[in-house]
């Protein structure tokens, strides 16, 4: 049984993290500043938000929520209403089950969201169908709608009003930086003093 040598795994780790840290400096901080505007006012208007990706994307959206939910709300005057369209497993596979996997986000929206709310879709690949027609439903009934995914390709990034792109294919640093915008989208919240 051959084992790696610690230092070749050094060099895995420092490239991985210089790799990241790369993505991450590339990212767009107007197009963060505009979402996190765009949360303020829905915040503010009483409107919701909504979020949906699958796999890693779908907990990233779940983690999300539990970050504006009760960091960004609790103990404060205004509030946030945001639902992650993940969240119900057997609504879910129910739709996946007897409809299709398609519409598993789309057909919550249709019994919630209504013009002047807010649609977060994530997808690594920018090509997640079931992301996809819920953004294009949003879109259809004036919902403003945002876009986390990655600069190479898929498309997503031209179907949301705002995209925040990661510049790399590359799973694990593509959700990395997605933690990372979503900490940054709540955390201008959880550290504001309103």
């Amino acid at each position: 049984m051959s084992q790696s040598h610690p230092a070749n795994l050094e060099d895995f780790v420092r490239l991985y993290l210089h790799q990241l840290a790369q993505s991450l400096g590339q990212l767009n901080c107007q197009a963060i500043a505009q979402a996190i505007q765009w949360m303020r006012e829905c915040r503010d208007a009483g409107r919701y938000i909504y979020a949906c990706g699958n796999g890693g994307s779908a907990l990233i959206a779940s983690q999300m929520v539990v970050d504006v939910i009760k960091g960004a709300s609790y103990g404060r005057a205004k509030r946030f209403k945001m639902l992650a369209l993940t969240d119900s497993p057997g609504t879910i596979m129910a739709y996946a089950n007897d409809v299709d996997y398609e519409v598993v986000f789309v057909e919550q929206l249709k019994n919630f969201a209504q013009p002047g709310d807010l649609l977060i879709g994530i997808s690594g690949s920018g090509n997640s169908a079931n992301v996809l027609r819920a953004v294009e439903y949003a879109r259809s009934i004036g919902c403003r709608t945002i876009g986390l995914t990655t600069s190479q390709g898929g498309q997503l990034k031209d179907l949301v009003d705002l995209a925040i792109l990661v510049p790399t294919s590359h799973m694990g640093r593509l959700e990395d930086c997605f933690f990372a915008i979503t900490h940054v989208l709540c955390y201008a919240f959880i550290e504001a003093a309103e």
